[in-house]
Formats: structure tokens, C-alpha cells, sequence
């Protein structure tokens, strides 16, 4: 499979990573649009939620992770934005289900 997050799940390509257990590795996006900005990944691949049925448990995993995250670094405090892209008009530049947390910053909305 050429999957790019698959690769760096399988240690073929490095990253800054910031969180693993069994079922989800998260690291830090290449390409940050604030502060803290970190991407976490099941390590089961699929493209997206269109694409997860049987493998519900797996987004489960990538919640508790965030969850578990999110503890560690005191966001609930600070305040953080969660964002999954899918397909070509969502902006979706990888297709292995993933989901940006975005903090450290003022955010505004839409977007940005």
C-alpha cells in the first residue's frame, strides 16, 4: 500500500510523534496552521468515514486517544478545535482517515 500515514505508522518514515498506543499514533503535522497542531491516526487504514463501517471501534480508539491527549497537555482549559477532512472538496491530502487537533492559538469561524 503507498499510504504515506501508513508508512510513518510502520516506522518507514519518521515523525515528531507525540502520543502512541495499540491502535493510534499521533504526531505533529508537517505543515502546522497553529501552535499545536497534531494529527491522530488509527492504525488500521481507511480512507475516511465513508469508509470505517465494521471498523467503528477504531474511531473509538482515535477519540480516546484525543481524550487522553487532550488530559495530558491541560487543553480543557485552553480551549482546542478537532477537524477530520474528507475527500478533494473537504481538503483531504491524505487518504487514511485522520484527525487534526488544532490549539495554541485564537481561532476564528469558518475555518482559519
Amino acid at each position: 500500500m503507498d499510504c504515506l500515514f501508513c508508512k510513518i505508522i510502520e516506522g518507514s518514515i519518521p515523525a515528531d510523534v507525540v502520543y502512541e498506543d495499540d491502535h493510534v499514533l499521533a504526531f505533529k503535522d508537517i505543515n502546522p496552521i497553529s501552535p499545536l497542531h497534531v494529527l491522530f491516526v488509527p492504525k488500521v487504514h481507511f480512507v475516511d468515514l465513508s469508509d470505517s463501517y465494521e471498523k467503528e471501534e477504531e474511531l473509538l480508539y482515535v477519540f480516546k486517544a484525543i481524550r487522553n491527549y487532550v488530559a495530558e497537555e491541560n487543553l480543557n482549559d485552553k480551549g482546542y478545535r478537532l477537524v477530520i477532512n474528507a475527500g478533494e472538496l473537504g481538503q483531504q491530502t491524505v487518504a487514511h482517515l485522520h484527525v487534526h487537533l488544532i490549539s495554541g492559538r485564537q481561532l476564528s469561524w469558518p475555518a482559519g
